[in-house]
């Protein structure tokens, strides 16, 4: 574990950086990340100053979704290695003072877990089927539910009863009304604490509970409701009594460990009660990552996150990108917009989280070949809908090698366009970079305390004061006065004592 001098509750301050394994770094020359890329990366992960990794999924899996399909949740698939490479990766991790989060997929399995091919084997009325969403055979699905992916959320196996998944037809709903699921998934969490990991990532924690009765939404086009209405398959009340019974299993470990939710709800209020006190430690705040570059907008959202987090005891999270989502370069149009946006999320309250790749002004990839792409979301949309491989195209680290060192034999799962500018080499001990931006507010950051009290501004400029540290953010078309202070960092030059539009400037 972290060093006894980390403080207790280390979770609600820390910078987390999540790392899609699969495209962070290729420790075997295959092309696809793994962990002995991972470990060998961890000294960059120290330099940059995150106090935490989240790890996505790196459990056993056809990689129907990216690893978000698990066939066994005690593995490791040797993509990505073995339990003896997670083992060294966690050790060095630990000894660098870098903790270790992990996914835990908890709402679907693949359809290759063999409780799933039981069930199918069992037939109609079987013990085995009552773990997953089974409904009788009818020429129609069941209701009107609609997958994340595109299309319809049912599928009809060969003896004609319908299964939900609610995402891929490869990852099939479980019921959680059912005590064999509660109990596995109990025993997974102890597996991975038991190991040594610091706690848990977890994914669709606003879905597993499904309303009573399973009732039709009434309207096509579901995915646009999700953190906006309720949905009858989505952050139901039941998904409570789950995580109280997590939390006594996270306190029974020492060493603080913790969880954080990924969970769409339609309000902050809703969102707040997965992070009560005898819930999870932390909720992704998809507000904030929503918001969109404007002063009136992002201060109601700020107000709102820290409004209801505050309500429960519980620390905001904030981040701008996420494995799921097109990078923020490219959803803000601009670079400078995505370095003021950085000090802006950095200097604020609370924990957050940064995507890999992010800290090197990273675009979203707009034009990967189609035969590239691999989401689901590109396949089952007819190729209307681009995915997300965008957002997961292997890292580059070093502009003079193939694949920018992604890959010691120059492979890559996904191609790479020419981002030899942005390469961590290229970028490495250059004051005006996006990487020695990240470094040095990382830095900085630990010393920011206290909670966020706002200042009179100018309109479309967010001025706020945390402790003895200043955030001025011009998101007007023109320059204004920077206020009296020292200053301490800026996300671009500042001409004559000025604060261009779309800069940020923190002072002291």
């Amino acid at each position: 574990m972290p060093s006894s001098d980390v403080p207790s509750n280390w979770w609600r301050t820390a910078v987390i950086y999540e790392i899609y394994v699969r495209s962070f770094a290729d420790g075997n020359g295959d092309g696809e990340g793994d962990l002995i890329g991972l470990r060998e990366r961890l000294p960059y992960l120290r330099d940059l100053g995150v106090d935490a990794i989240w790890l996505t999924p790196f459990y056993r899996s056809p990689m129907v979704d990216g690893g978000y399909d698990v066939a066994d949740y005690r593995d490791v698939d040797p993509l990505f290695g073995s339990l003896a490479d997670f083992d060294a990766m966690l050790a060095a991790a630990h000894a660098l003072d870098i903790r270790v989060i992990v996914d835990i997929v908890p709402n679907h399995t693949s359809s290759q877990h063999p409780w799933f091919a039981s069930a199918l084997a069992a037939g109609p009325g079987s013990l085995e089927r009552d773990r997953y969403i089974f409904r009788p055979s009818s020429e129609e699905p069941p209701n009107d539910w609609e997958s994340i992916f595109g299309g319809r959320a049912w599928t009809r196996t060969a003896d004609g009863e319908w299964y939900l998944h609610l995402f891929d037809p490869g990852q099939p709903d479980l019921n959680w009304d059912n005590a064999d699921v509660r109990a596995e998934f109990e025993s997974v969490l102890r597996f991975w604490l038991d190991r040594g990991v610091d706690g848990f990532r977890i994914d669709v924690a606003h879905g597993m509970v499904k309303a009573a009765g399973l009732p039709s939404v009434g309207h096509p086009q579901q995915i646009g409701l999700l953190g906006r209405e309720p949905l009858p398959y989505f952050d139901q009340d039941g998904v409570h009594e789950i995580y109280r019974a997590w939390r006594k299993i996270l306190d029974s470990y020492p060493g603080d460990r913790m969880a954080v939710a990924e969970a769409w709800a339609s309000t902050p209020l809703r969102l707040a009660r997965y992070v009560a006190p005898d819930e999870l430690h932390q909720a992704f705040n998809f507000d904030f990552l929503a918001a969109p570059w404007s002063a009136a907008q992002l201060r109601a959202t700020i107000d709102a996150c820290v409004e209801a987090a505050d309500s429960v005891g519980a620390p905001t999270t904030w981040v701008l990108s996420n494995h799921d989502k097109a990078r923020h370069v490219t959803r803000f149009g601009s670079p400078g917009i995505a370095r003021a946006a950085a000090l802006l999320m950095l200097a604020l309250p609370g924990a957050a989280y940064l995507y890999q790749g992010e800290e090197l002004g990273l675009p979203e990839v707009l034009d990967l070949p189609d035969d590239a792409r691999q989401d689901p979301v590109w396949h089952r949309s007819g190729g209307t809908d681009p995915g997300r491989d965008g957002c997961r195209v292997p890292l580059p680290w070093d502009a003079s090698l193939p694949a920018y060192g992604f890959s010691t034999t120059g492979r890559s799962w996904l191609p790479q366009p020419d981002w030899a500018s942005l390469a961590a080499s290229a970028q490495q001990g250059v004051p005006s970079s996006f990487l020695e931006l990240y470094r040095t507010a990382l830095r900085l950051r630990r010393t920011f305390t206290g909670p966020l009290t706002w200042h009179d501004s100018p309109a479309d400029v967010l001025d706020f004061s945390r402790g003895g540290v200043r955030c001025v953010v011009n998101l007007s078309g023109a320059a204004v006065t920077v206020p009296a202070g020292s200053v301490v960092l800026s996300s671009g030059d500042l001409p004559d004592g000025a604060l261009p539009p779309d800069t940020a400037v923190w002072l002291r």
